[in-house]
Order: C-alpha cells, then structure tokens, then sequence
C-alpha cells in the first residue's frame, strides 16, 4: 500500500500571516507572527516557554481562532472556519501528543479503532488502516498489549500510529519525546523522518536543543510570538 498525504491537491501548506492571538485574560500570544511549511517539509519550531508555541499547535488544530490576521492549513482558513468544517481539518492533520494520550483499559488495537470509529471509518477502513500504521511503526506484534505493557517509546509509536490512521497530509508532534530518555527519543525522530519521507509534511514542537541539533532540518524560532529566526542548522541560528 502506498502511504501518503490526501487533501485537496495545491492545498497542502500551511501559511500563518500577521497573526495575533490575544486571549481573554489579556495575554498577547502571537504579535504579527508570519510564516509558511510547503508540502512535504520537516520542519522544527523551537521558543522558550511562553513563545506562542502552544497557541500556534492550537490555531493550526481549530482549537482557537486568531484575533486578527489569517490562518490557512491545507486548504481551510482557520480565521473564519465553520464549526462543520473542524471535523474535516482534522482528518488532513494529525497530532502526537508528549503524553501519549492512550486509553489505558484498552489494548493498542481497540485504542486505534477507537480513534478512527470516532471519525466515522467504516469496518473494511479499520481492518485495513490499523494493520498497516502499526507495521509502519515497527508495532504489527503488540497490538493486543495494554499501553501499561508497552514501554515509553513503545507507547509514543503507538501514538504516532493512532495519528496516521486517516492517512493526514500533515503531522504535528507537540514534544513528543518530552517523556524519553535520549536514545528512545532520537528512535522516535528517525521515525518522523521516515514517515516525512514517505511525503507527509511534519512539523515537531520541541525545546530539546541538542536533539533538533542532530538533524539538520529547517529551525522556526519563536520568541515573543514573532518569528525571530528560520532557516536550516543549529538551534536558534539567526537566518540570513
């Protein structure tokens, strides 16, 4: 089976353009940020705490909208999406998160029918799919074991499974090996990669300096909710 992206072809990108996210409380999270991921990047976003890291997964996700500015992810601008359209935005887009997020009563099977019934996959799709995500992951022995079963990377792939299931053209990692000792973790990275190779664009969150170090992929650095550096190499190198 061939695996890659689906979306509306010329669609797939994500572009944030003078966006400003100011929250209830007065918080000023986002001040003008701009910037675009082409289909089939890799791409790093690195800030310290307080960044606008956190409020940009959610934007690109539907969680929130902006206050001003627009926000387009694989061909839906999430400045003025209809509630009937976030169903549709999360089944081009999937998202791992650092806590894993699996149902602990259920087996790593029945957790991924979970995940792709509650989208309206048919049986012949889950029967298909599951199989599939959980050989691509290196997981096509464990999926009758209990996350409790399985160990720290073990789960994380599971996850990363789960967020392949309805073929997305875009993954998000929020810090998805914050729970990881170093050598699960660069496992988990090499497994991005590889299913960034296969022409899905991906995009991981993270504040682990030496491990974005090791790749040299494009480094998004967000400071202040601005856009202060973007290009290739080291951690937070000031792009020309």
């Amino acid at each position: 089976m061939m695996f890659g992206p689906l979306g509306r072809e010329g669609y797939r990108m994500i572009r944030l353009t003078d966006v400003v996210k100011e929250y209830p409380n007065g918080t000023h999270a986002l001040n003008g940020l701009s910037m675009e991921i082409q289909d089939g990047e890799f791409v790093f976003m690195v800030g310290p705490s307080g960044s606008g890291k956190s409020t940009v997964i959610k934007l690109l996700i539907g969680e929130i909208v902006p206050t001003e500015g627009r926000v387009m992810v694989n061909g839906f601008s999430l400045t003025n999406i209809k509630e009937w359209q976030v169903p549709h935005l999360r089944r081009t887009v999937g998202v791992i998160f650092q806590d894993f997020r699996l149902i602990e009563h259920k087996s790593v099977y029945d957790n991924m029918v979970f995940a792709m019934r509650a989208v309206g996959a048919g049986p012949k799709e889950v029967k298909k799919r599951i199989p599939y995500c959980l050989n691509l992951v290196g997981l096509e022995n464990k999926g009758r074991r209990l996350p409790s079963e399985l160990s720290g990377g073990e789960q994380q792939r599971v996850a990363i499974a789960r967020a392949l299931l309805n073929n997305p053209s875009t993954i998000i990692a929020d810090e998805p090996t914050g729970n990881l000792d170093p050598a699960r973790s660069l496992e988990i990275m090499r497994l991005l990669e590889r299913i960034n190779a296969l022409g899905t664009t991906v995009l991981v969150v993270t504040h682990e300096k030496d491990l974005v170090n090791r790749f040299d992929k494009r480094v998004v650095m967000l400071e202040r909710g601005r856009v202060v550096s973007d290009g290739f190499g080291y951690y937070g190198r000031k792009a020309l």
